[in-house]
């Protein structure tokens, strides 16, 4: 296989998956804010800045291959030594990156030389380190294979070879410059240093004698910063006419290597961090018993399926409580397409929602997800409709807005598309509410979509076959607590009922007890 990308298997995903200054956090697809999918991005790339890895979040797969492509690289990465190689690989060349930063920022063009020097040493051993470690590897995965092929064949290369051979060379042939520098006044005299005795040791070693107990320690510090000062900076040109040599050889170097890296090597050491930074987050959950899995991805049948699934934003947050989210199951099989989700308020009705679109983004992505098993559609579309507050700039009721929005999101749906939609036609009767519900809902099951509906009007629950009733529960002793459990049964409105009732203390038991017998 010739190796194009490690995020793709061909060269026109790759070039899909190439970063756009344009598609940077403001491009970011429509349904990541109501899905949270936004902080969950976050929180995958913190402190990976360097490696500008957002925009490859804001891309979806499209095709069963490039999503199994990734899925053997993220299981050739749990493996502990694959990727120890690779953070290896990635310190080096993030050392590599700051003495080229360090060199632009230098004054002093010798003293930029040897950060430059220092930095291609660095690139060629993060090259051949790398080579040694995967070469024991047991890689499966397509793309790691490849790259492995591409990068033996880069390091026996006679460009690669003769780089660091030069690099090594100049290396030794610094190192062997010895000086001495005689001070004497406002006169510097440098000179090759001729095997000088040390007289520090024998000064040392006479005043011992005379030393009672601890004393001061006049030893003098240099200062610890990598810029030269113009003193330094003309010793240093005086070394170089001692040896003109090394350092005429070191300038020649500079000028004919300014483009050392290899392309690939470069996009790789980019790309591959997506799925570092990836594994990296979801250990985090996996350390307090959170579940993650590969998920199967189906394209023409719409059976789909969750087992313990929860909310990856939600559990970012509990994280840092010290708190775990309720995990919930989900199934559609057969005709069925619509799962319509009723109960109380603040019963985990839109973190249920939530759950549904983001484990579908995140398995076209590519990337594990939270639950023990999962089998997930492909999807072309994913359109949310979540409640907004109303604008008042735009002339138009909330209703009307809300009737807009649906038109748009059915205008743009194909029958591959998942809708999710939470609390619609909460401004209108219920009457109007159910009847444009109805109507919406006849739309979807003509475009066969997978959809999740949160709502308030039971009748859609059992409208065909199409539509399966998920219910928020609450405890059963205290019908005012929440379970955050939803479970498949068919809605009756009895929880939410019950539990508004108690909360404003008009069950029968309560305004009998108050109106007397």
């Amino acid at each position: 296989m010739i190796f194009h990308s490690i995020l793709s298997p061909g060269v026109s995903a790759r070039t899909a998956n190439e970063p756009d200054a344009a598609n940077e956090r403001e491009g970011q697809p429509g349904f990541f804010g109501d899905l949270n999918l936004d902080q969950i991005i976050a929180g995958i790339t913190a402190g990976k800045d360097d490696y500008d890895l957002i925009p490859f979040f804001h891309v979806p797969l499209h095709d069963l291959d490039s999503i199994e492509y990734r899925h053997e690289i993220m299981r050739d990465l749990e493996n502990a030594g694959v990727i120890g190689a690779v953070r290896r690989f990635a310190e080096r060349l993030h050392t590599m990156r700051q003495h080229r930063a360090r060199c632009e920022k230098l004054h002093y063009q010798r003293q930029k030389e040897r950060w430059f020097l220092d930095a291609v040493g660095t690139y060629c051993d993060a090259v051949t380190g790398l080579v040694e470690d995967l070469s024991g590897a047991a890689l499966t995965a397509r793309g790691l294979v490849a790259f492995r092929d591409h990068l033996t064949g880069y390091a026996g290369s006679e460009p690669f070879i003769a780089l660091r051979a030069q690099t090594k060379k100049l290396m030794a042939g610094l190192a062997s410059v010895h000086y001495c520098v005689l001070i004497n006044g406002a006169r510097v005299q440098v000179s090759k240093f001729g095997d000088e005795r040390d007289y520090s040791l024998d000064v040392e070693a006479t005043f011992t004698r005379f030393k009672q107990g601890s004393v001061k320690d006049y030893d003098f510090s240099f200062r610890d910063s990598p810029e030269m000062n113009h003193i330094e900076a003309n010793i240093l040109d005086l070394v170089a006419k001692i040896y003109p040599d090394v350092f005429s050889e070191l300038t020649a170097y500079c000028t004919a290597n300014l483009s050392y890296e290899n392309a690939t090597v470069t996009v790789f050491d980019r790309e591959i961090q997506f799925y570092v930074s990836c594994l990296e987050y979801i250990d985090r959950f996996r350390k307090v018993g959170l579940n993650f899995c590969y998920p199967r991805i189906v394209q023409e049948c719409k059976e789909v399926f969750s087992d313990r699934g929860f909310d990856l934003a939600l559990a970012g947050t509990l994280l840092g409580e010290h708190a775990t989210p309720v995990c919930n199951d989900f199934y559609l099989s057969g005709q069925e397409r619509i799962i319509v989700v009723s109960g109380p308020n603040q019963g985990g009705k839109t973190t249920f929602t939530r759950t549904f679109g983001q484990l579908h983004y995140l398995a076209v992505l590519g990337c594990l997800v939270p639950g023990t098993r999962a089998q997930l559609f492909l999807f072309d579309d994913l359109l949310t409709h979540f409640e907004r507050e109303e604008n008042m700039n735009n002339l138009r009721g909330k209703l009307q807005d809300d009737l807009i929005r649906i038109r748009q999101i059915l205008d743009r749906a194909t029958p591959h598309s998942i809708v999710i939609m939470n609390e619609i036609f909460t401004s209108t009767t219920l009457r109007d509410a159910v009847a444009l519900s109805k109507s919406i809902a006849a739309k979807i099951m003509a475009l066969d979509l997978l959809c999740v509906w949160v709502t308030f009007i039971d009748e859609l629950a059992s409208l065909s076959a199409q539509t399966v009733s998920m219910v928020s529960t609450v405890r059963p002793d205290n019908p005012a607590l929440r379970t955050y459990e939803i479970v498949r049964r068919p809605a009756d409105g009895l929880s939410y009922a019950l539990s508004i009732a108690e909360k404003y203390r008009l069950t029968f038991a309560m305004i009998k007890e108050r109106t007397g017998p």
